[in-house]
């Protein structure tokens, strides 16, 4: 479901243009430094916010950047990581479509697919962000020891992103069909997660990596 438009939303995206970076472009191949990190992880549709604010406590030493291109959403996640005011983390209110030329080739560690937009009509596949023509661009943003990590709690996006990543030359590192089924305190859990959960819904997780 959409949320509602909020009015203060747009306002606050752009007095905190600080955090939400209006010209990621402007970045390349400079997020480690501004974010004074030695890995940089980067979550792909954040939604509001839980996951990689939660995970930027974790560790300082890793710089979090969040994306999430539905402006009303993205305002929530900033609102709340401003209020904690980790150091380590940043926002981008954007469509991903373009996040090839917001990252310089080999400077992303890991990418973040959590809980992405199934997209399930047949003709909007190519939307998915676990499609090949995604799996190309983050072939070149990733490291040479970079990693894709996908969670979800549809199977039918897990199946399609299982065959998406193998026909396009990555390796499965590893794979559950009941990701939650053992505590993992290193993996942060995030609202709309928690949700799932509480449904006994079981969560799939893959870890995909570049073939060398």
């Amino acid at each position: 479901m959409r949320m509602r438009k909020k009015t203060w939303a747009e306002p606050f995206l752009n007095e905190n243009n600080h955090f939400v970076i209006q010209e990621p472009q402007n970045n390349q191949g400079q997020w480690k430094k501004i974010l004074n990190c030695e890995k940089l992880h980067v979550e792909i549709g954040c939604g509001k916010g839980d996951y990689f604010i939660q995970m930027s406590s974790m560790d300082s030493t890793v710089g979090w950047i969040g994306i999430e291109k539905d402006r009303n959403v993205a305002a929530v996640a900033a609102k709340k990581a401003i209020d904690l005011g980790n150091s380590n983390m940043l926002m981008i209110a954007l469509d991903a479509e373009n996040i090839d030329s917001w990252f310089a080739p080999n400077e992303i560690d890991v990418i973040h697919l959590n809980f992405s937009d199934p997209w399930p009509k047949a003709g909007y596949r190519k939307r998915r962000l676990s499609h090949g023509k995604f799996l190309e661009k983050y072939r070149n943003l990733l490291t040479s020891e970079g990693q894709i990590i996908m969670k979800t709690d549809n199977q039918g996006l897990f199946e399609f992103s299982l065959a998406e990543f193998s026909q396009n030359g990555w390796i499965l590192e590893e794979v559950s069909v009941d990701f939650r089924r053992v505590d993992h305190p290193e993996d942060a859990i995030s609202e709309y997660e928690a949700k799932f959960m509480a449904l006994g819904q079981p969560i799939y997780r893959a870890v995909f990596a570049l073939k060398v």
